[in-house]
C-alpha cells in the first residue's frame, strides 16, 4: 500500500493496540446493525469485513436480490456482525465511517465502501474514497478524521470482533448463520441462501 495519511497511520496503530489487548466487552453503543422485521421467523446473520473481497462480491451481486426477496417482504430479519480481515485498518475505517453516519445511513455507507473496495486496493489510497463517501453522506472532513480515530468506537468494534471469534467461533468472512445454524461461508449465491431460508421457514 502507498503512504497513508496521518489519520490512517493513527488508526493503524489503534487497531494494532486493540488487536493485541485483552479487552472486556463494552455493552454500550455496541449493537449490531439490522434490517427487516424483528418478528420474522427466519433470522439471518452475516459476519462480514469491509476489506473482504468475497463480502464485497456478496454485497454487490447477491445482497440486493436477497434483500428485495426476503428482507423487504418481512420474511427475514437480517443482522450484520462486523469482523476484521487484512488490511485491518481499512476494514475498521469502513465500519467506523458507516457507524458515524448514523443507523439510518449505516447500510448505504457500507454499501458504498464495498463498491469502492476495488478502487482502494488498486490505488492503495484508502482515505480518499472513504472521505468522499463520508462527505456524500453528510459528514465533514473533520468529522471523518475524528470518526476513524475514535478510540472508544474502535474498542467497541474490537470487542464485537472478539465475541465473534471466541463465542461464535467465526474464522472467516463472509459467514452466514440462519436461526443459529451456520449454513454457508465464502462465495455464497442466492440459491444457497434460498435453500437455507426455505428450510428455516418450515
Amino acid at each position: 500500500m502507498s503512504k497513508f495519511s496521518r489519520s490512517f497511520s493513527i488508526l493503524a496503530v489503534l487497531v494494532s493496540l486493540t488487536l493485541t489487548a485483552c479487552n472486556k466487552s463494552a455493552q454500550s453503543s455496541t449493537e449490531d446493525m439490522t434490517l427487516g422485521d424483528t418478528k420474522a421467523k427466519v433470522k439471518l446473520v452475516e459476519y462480514a469485513s469491509a476489506s473482504c473481497v468475497h463480502c464485497a462480491a456478496f454485497n454487490n451481486d447477491v445482497f440486493p436480490a436477497f434483500k428485495a426477496k426476503y428482507i423487504d417482504t418481512g420474511k427475514v430479519h437480517y443482522t450484520l456482525k462486523e469482523f476484521l480481515t487484512p488490511p485491518n485498518e481499512m476494514a475498521a475505517a469502513g465500519f467506523l465511517t458507516a457507524r458515524c453516519g448514523g443507523k439510518d445511513k449505516y447500510f448505504s455507507i457500507l454499501d458504498a465502501v464495498f463498491r469502492a473496495q476495488n478502487e482502494m486496493f488498486q490505488s492503495g489510497d484508502m482515505r480518499g474514497p472513504l472521505l468522499q463517501i463520508a462527505q456524500s453522506s453528510g459528514l465533514t472532513e473533520a468529522q471523518f478524521n475524528t470518526c476513524i480515530t475514535d478510540e472508544v468506537a474502535l474498542k467497541a468494534l474490537q470487542d464485537r470482533v472478539e465475541r465473534a471469534v471466541k463465542v461464535d467461533k467465526i474464522t472467516g468472512t463472509p459467514t452466514f448463520v440462519v436461526n443459529g445454524k451456520q449454513v454457508a461461508s465464502g462465495e455464497v449465491t442466492l440459491a444457497i441462501l434460498d435453500k437455507a431460508v426455505a428450510e428455516a421457514s418450515k
